[in-house]
């Protein structure tokens, strides 16, 4: 029975199936319970189930098939998962001069260690005292090809494999009890144990390999960019007045403009230029620069284009949306209840659909075009308002003063204008005066008497002028003095203003800060009288600080709404731009002086330190109430 299982039960390359041809299952039972075993995998089943492989390990294939881990598509899906209480199923392996019998499987799976990279080498313990390497050799050959097998004399031993994928199958092995032959004795059987083992060579290889496809990547990688990296200009020539003649021609070419502006800038840059070919670098810049003209008008005619498609573009929307109109009144007169009833259940709701899609898309693109409009109003705007708000302010302050200065300015300019006229005339005179007395010296004899007459005409016209001339000028030096006396009067009132504003803010710092201690002392003193005659003078401030329009009182509510959102106060520019967005006419000039005018609602106050120093106004209409 042993031949015949020795025959019968070896493991070919070309078997698909590890079976156990046995006729008599009693004698395979009993000699398994001899061995402690379970008398498991005696019908004949498949070594191990299609759900319980182990990765990149085939059990179709046999034990000793090649599988290339290299190959496409292995372990790119992952198996199905093994449910955790179902026991892997192993059968029981017949060998030549050994047989192994699978352990129990209700025991544990053997534990292995991390696989190292590029493990070709396993560690197999627990093996008989007798076991030869022939008999290793012949166990491990269905793996796979050994390279080689280093047998130790406490019954391990380590083997090489050629392929990776072969120690997945060695690792399967693992458990198995093998017994030498059909003998009992405790030197002929022993439980194996196979894990992974590190060794030098296979971590040499591994990074061998790893090297070699680093090194095909990098290649890769280059030869990518290099496909993608744009092509070297062309080399510019050496600067001769050959080469310089022809790209003259050149750059009055449209065509090769660009490429000649190129050649130009890079001689240039070279340092071409010298005392010798100075003209030719000029007349070269100056052809250049000829094309600024063309440009401007390529600019220009681009510019209308795009005004053009914009315009098209426009039409087109507006012509687009009123047709989405024309279809939402289709659907609004299908929803009315005379034409609604007539359609059926389906109909309704296809309908309805139809109709928020169609309003979605009228709604999409109205917005669009209101999305144009705004940016054309923005744009006129900024066209409009180039100046800053700066500027506004101290414009608007000094209304009166420019316009005064600007009449000034401009009866000197006529002034001067008349001057200039005069000598021109004055020039022309004698000119003429000159061509006269050569003439004269010519037609001495002929004409005696017109010349004189000539003369004294042409003295006298000169005496006239002159007498304008003088009179002129006395005019532009008086309308200078006026003018020098507005300058000094200017000085002298926005002086007077600065001192005034310093007197309102010190006088409410010091009514606020010492109120108490002021009534204190002066009762004390006697000083009750002056005491009144303040208190007069601050009413008749704060009477003189009243309201003078509607307009002043909205601008004191908006105002004082504003600061009180605004607990820390806000400077001049901030709520200028504010109130600027309800009424633009409205200066910061004017803001200011009305605030001043009302020291009990409005307090200015310093806030920031070094560059970030600032004036801010503050809503102090509740301490004036609650002081009252």
């Amino acid at each position: 029975m042993a031949s015949a299982a020795d025959g019968v039960g070896s493991l070919g390359a070309e078997q698909n199936h590890l079976s156990l041809p046995v006729t008599d299952h009693g004698a395979w039972a009993t000699a398994m319970n001899n061995l402690g075993i379970m008398p498991v995998g005696i019908s004949g089943q498949q070594l191990v189930s299609d759900s319980l492989c182990i990765q990149r390990f085939d059990p179709g294939l046999g034990l000793i098939a090649p599988i290339n881990p290299m190959m496409a598509g292995i372990s790119l899906v992952p198996p199905p998962p093994v449910p955790p209480d179902m026991p892997v199923i192993k059968e029981i392996i017949h060998c030549k001069s050994c047989t192994l019998f699978p352990q129990n499987p209700n025991l544990p799976p053997p534990s292995t260690r991390e696989r190292p990279p590029g493990c070709k080498t396993v560690f197999v313990g627990g093996l008989p005292e007798n076991a030869t390497e022939e008999i290793i050799r012949e166990v491990f050959d269905q793996c796979g090809e050994i390279i080689a097998i280093r047998k130790s004399k406490k019954n391990f031993c380590h083997i090489r494999f050629s392929e990776e994928f072969m120690v997945d199958k060695a690792i399967y092995l693992s458990g198995y009890r093998m017994r030498i032959g059909s003998s009992t004795d405790k030197k002929d059987s022993g439980r194996i144990h196979v894990d992974f083992a590190q060794a030098r060579d296979d971590l040499y290889e591994w990074e061998c390999k790893q090297r070699l496809l680093a090194r095909e990547e990098r290649h890769r990688r280059k030869v990518h960019e290099d496909r993608l990296r744009p092509p070297s200009p062309p080399p510019i020539v050496h600067y001769s007045e050959h080469e310089a003649a022809l790209l003259a021609e050149r750059l009055k070419d449209d065509h090769n403009f660009s490429e000649a502006t190129a050649v130009l800038f890079t001689w240039i840059d070279r340092g071409e230029v010298n005392r010798r070919t100075a003209n030719h670098f000029y007349s070269m810049i100056q052809s250049a620069n000829s094309h600024v003209r063309r440009l401007m008008g390529e600019k220009a005619q681009h510019d209308e284009e795009l005004e053009r498609a914009k315009e098209l573009f426009k039409n087109a929307l507006m012509a687009i949306l009123t047709q989405f109109e024309q279809i939402t009144t289709v659907f609004t007169a299908a929803t009315r209840q005379k034409a609604w009833d007539h359609f059926s259940k389906a109909q309704r709701k296809n309908i309805d659909i139809w109709r928020k899609q169609c309003e979605e898309l009228r709604n999409a693109h109205s917005e669009e075009i209101m999305g144009i409009r705004r940016e054309e109003e923005m744009e006129m705007s900024d066209d409009d308002s180039d100046e800053s708000p700066c500027k506004r302010m101290r414009s608007s302050e000094n209304g009166a003063y420019d316009q005064t200065q600007a009449s000034l300015k401009e009866e000197n300019d006529s002034l001067r204008w008349q001057l200039d006229a005069y000598r021109n005339e004055v020039e022309l005179l004698r000119k003429e005066q000159l061509k006269s007395n050569r003439a004269e010296d010519e037609h001495t004899h002929t004409h005696t008497h017109s010349p004189e007459a000539q003369i004294q005409l042409l003295q006298q016209s000169m005496h006239t002028m002159q007498q304008q001339l003088l009179s002129l000028q006395e005019k532009l030096t008086s309308k200078e003095a006026e003018l020098e006396q507005a300058k000094e009067e200017h000085r002298y009132l926005e002086g007077e203003v600065l001192s005034l504003r310093e007197k309102l803010l010190s006088s409410n710092v010091e009514a606020v800060e010492g109120t108490n201690g002021e009534l204190h002392e002066k009762g004390m003193n006697g000083c009750v009288p002056s005491l009144y005659h303040s208190r007069e003078r601050r009413g008749e401030v704060i009477m003189r600080g009243g309201v003078a329009s509607e307009k002043e009182a909205v601008l004191l509510g908006i105002i004082s709404t504003f600061l009180h959102v605004h607990p820390f106060g806000a400077n001049l520019e901030y709520l200028w731009s504010y109130i600027q967005r309800l009424d633009s006419k409205v200066s910061a000039g004017e803001l200011e002086r009305l605030m001043v005018r009302l020291p009990s609602m409005f307090r200015q106050e310093l806030s920031g330190v070094g560059a970030t120093l600032e004036k801010r106004w503050k809503f102090c209409g509740f301490d004036s109430v609650g002081s009252a």
